[in-house]
């Protein structure tokens, strides 16, 4: 089996660019038995039995990416892709040329970053600032919207690209089924005896607090 036998023409016209005005009001496929049947989401609540347990990611989505240039004035686009610690990040960097292990960055217009090298397919990053970049991302970053989404993350953005149960930062990309699920719904399934369990990503802070020394 190869990846491409997956692949499907779906029209541009097609791709939804904003969510629907309220969470929930979205179409849903239930497959069961072998058949596929479009259902409308909130059909959730009826296909969802007493016992069942339901488990969702609360992983806050953090603002990943960030435009700048280059020492030598080359526009540059950074999208964090994980955190290592309070300063280092791993990265995909977009330029006409990639930048060179011990050069900088001007992100934002206001964050100094070096070029540690490559890892992969990603580039090492340090934040000069005394910060934890979290903290730095949430100031000067914007919200990470899929390629798909083609106009600039705004003020709505930021919060419907969220669920409404995102607790700790630490994701790059939002758990996009549970955008759908807002406190109505999941109150319902807890009153209908659906048991609901959360997952989350370790977040640098967290990471540090288990590791630091008594």
């Amino acid at each position: 089996m190869r990846t491409d036998d997956f692949d499907f023409a779906l029209p541009e016209c097609l791709i939804a660019q904003h969510p629907p005005k309220q969470r929930g009001n979205s179409r849903l496929l239930y497959a069961h038995g072998g058949a596929l049947e479009d259902r409308r989401f909130a059909d959730l609540l009826q296909l969802l039995k007493p016992g069942d347990m339901l488990v969702l990611n609360d992983t806050r989505v953090i603002k990943a990416r960030l435009y700048g240039c280059k020492q030598s004035g080359g526009k540059v686009e950074v999208l964090v892709e994980r955190v290592l610690n309070e300063h280092d990040v791993l990265a995909h960097v977009r330029a006409s040329h990639s930048p060179q292990a011990g050069s900088r960055l001007l992100l934002a217009g206001a964050l100094t970053v070096k070029v540690l090298g490559r890892v992969g397919e990603f580039f090492r990053l340090r934040f000069a600032a005394d910060e934890p970049v979290l903290d730095l991302l949430e100031r000067y970053g914007q919200l990470p919207l899929p390629p798909y989404i083609t106009h600039t993350a705004d003020a709505e953005d930021e919060r419907r690209y969220q669920t409404v149960f995102a607790r700790a930062a630490g994701a790059v990309a939002a758990p996009t089924a549970g955008l759908h699920f807002d406190d109505t719904m999941l109150q319902a399934l807890r009153d209908k005896g659906v048991q609901i369990a959360y997952v989350t990503l370790l977040s640098v802070r967290e990471h540090f607090s288990r590791c630091a020394p008594n």
